[in-house]
């Protein structure tokens, strides 16, 4: 951890989170806690400072995945301590930008005994730029259960970490000086997340793969016992990587010259926690006519269904010319 991703720490913390205590391992809980959390400036309206918006290097605009992370817990510091979120629907309207602060504006729409429902409006320099709905609930208890089983993968301690393998690649022979500068730029940003693909050479699309993908994932950091902290972290979480299963077929015949997120869909099925691992599995569908489409599941290390994932999104494609 730098001295400047720590300095980012949020001045001012939502009442969603905890400040961090000494170890390493707080400090970078705190850090990812940094890309969610909010001022409040009423109580339905909160701002998150453009300080903490992250644009990634090959991005047009900011990360899609922090907008639905920051937009639910402006959501969950709105409804009461026992009601935790079970699902939320979102558009991006337009892209994000790192040059404005972002204000989320709630419509408390609805407040039961058992479900409440909340809207939340992003807004920059006066423009909306993507919407959610949530929804609700308090516990409750069934004697019915079922789930499906769990993909059977090695465990995360048999793979390496995404940055590890980047820096493996470039030592490698016969890699161009692009990729080299787009390695090296990757490298660079600090990402409070630890991901493990269980097939990299598809993941990084050095050859074809099936449109489905395997990793595991979690926030590098204690993230404290608050359930909707490790809720809205794991919003910010699902959004990455999860286009990029539709990409594997095409995989180094085709360069990516647009991609981007139109909607996003997460329902949440039993208690997890982020900074613990846990399997991303996705898989794509279709993708066609410049849209993709892409559904996943997150799993517990324990076989538990933690929560399902769906995604569209622009994807547009051109074939490598051959030399």
């Amino acid at each position: 951890m730098t001295a400047r991703i720590i300095g980012r720490k949020l001045k001012q913390m939502s009442r969603i989170g905890t400040m961090a205590t000494n170890s390493d391992s707080d400090l970078e809980g705190e850090v990812i806690r940094s890309f969610i959390s909010l001022e409040s400036l009423d109580p339905n309206i909160f701002r998150a400072p453009k300080e903490n918006l992250w644009h990634p290097s090959r991005s047009r605009f900011i990360f899609g995945g922090q907008v639905v992370g920051q937009a639910l817990v402006a959501a969950c510091n709105t409804v009461s301590p026992d009601h935790l979120v079970h699902s939320l629907h979102c558009y991006f309207l337009r892209g994000g930008n790192s040059n404005w602060p972002i204000l989320y504006h709630v419509d408390r729409t609805r407040d039961g005994e058992t479900y409440a429902s909340r809207s939340v409006k992003a807004t920059q320099d006066g423009k909306a730029i993507f919407t959610m709905q949530s929804s609700f609930k308090t516990d409750e208890k069934q004697v019915y259960r079922y789930t499906m089983d769990m993909p059977k993968v090695k465990g995360p301690e048999e793979y390496l970490d995404a940055n590890e393998i980047l820096k493996m690649r470039l030592d490698e022979d016969g890699v161009s000086d692009q990729e080299k500068e787009h390695i090296s730029r990757t490298l660079a940003e600090e990402i409070p997340l630890l991901i493990r693909p269980t097939e990299p050479e598809s993941y990084y699309r050095i050859k074809t793969g099936k449109p489905e993908r395997l990793l595991w994932m979690r926030a590098n950091g204690n993230i404290g016992d608050d359930n909707k902290l490790h809720q809205c972290v794991a919003a910010y979480m699902s959004d990455f990587s999860l286009l990029g299963t539709a990409l594997q077929p095409g995989g180094p015949n085709f360069e990516t010259r647009f991609m981007t997120s139109l909607d996003h869909t997460l329902w949440f099925h039993n208690p997890f926690r982020v900074d613990e691992w846990m399997l991303y599995e996705s898989f794509s569908p279709h993708a066609g006519n410049g849209k993709a489409l892409v559904l996943g599941r997150v799993w517990k290390q324990d076989g538990t269904l933690a929560m399902s994932v769906a995604q569209e999104g622009v994807v547009r494609n051109t074939p490598v010319s051959k030399m």
